[in-house]
Formats: C-alpha cells, sequence, structure tokens
C-alpha cells in the first residue's frame, strides 16, 4: 500500500510543479487552426469524391 500512496503522491507533485501547462490563448489558436485545416481537408475529399463519382457516372451512361 505504500507503494500506490507514494505512486500516487509523487504524481500529483509532478503534475503540480514540474509539467509546464500551455497558455490558453495559445491552445485557443491551435483548436482554430485545427478546425480551419480539418474543414479545408473536408471540402478537398469531398470535391475528389463528387469529381469521380460524376465522371463514373458520366462513363457508365456512355456504355
Amino acid at each position: 500500500m505504500e507503494k500506490i500512496t507514494t505512486y500516487l503522491s509523487e504524481s500529483w507533485d509532478e503534475i503540480k510543479n514540474k509539467v509546464s501547462w500551455t497558455k490558453y490563448s495559445e491552445l485557443q489558436s491551435s483548436a482554430i487552426l485545427v478546425l480551419v485545416a480539418s474543414t479545408i481537408f473536408a471540402l478537398v475529399i469531398g470535391a475528389i469524391d463528387w469529381v469521380f463519382k460524376s465522371g463514373l457516372e458520366w462513363f457508365y451512361s456512355e456504355f
């Protein structure tokens, strides 16, 4: 039981005193960057999908 208590005590001390936490403004800007990049990626993949779908529909209608 003593090992568990020591582990928890040392873990709490490390989280409280030794970890460098990012500032809220930096987290916010990173989240916005991820949101914008994900949206652009989704739009590009959607456009590629639409082009392939339209091309295959045209191809199948010709034959």
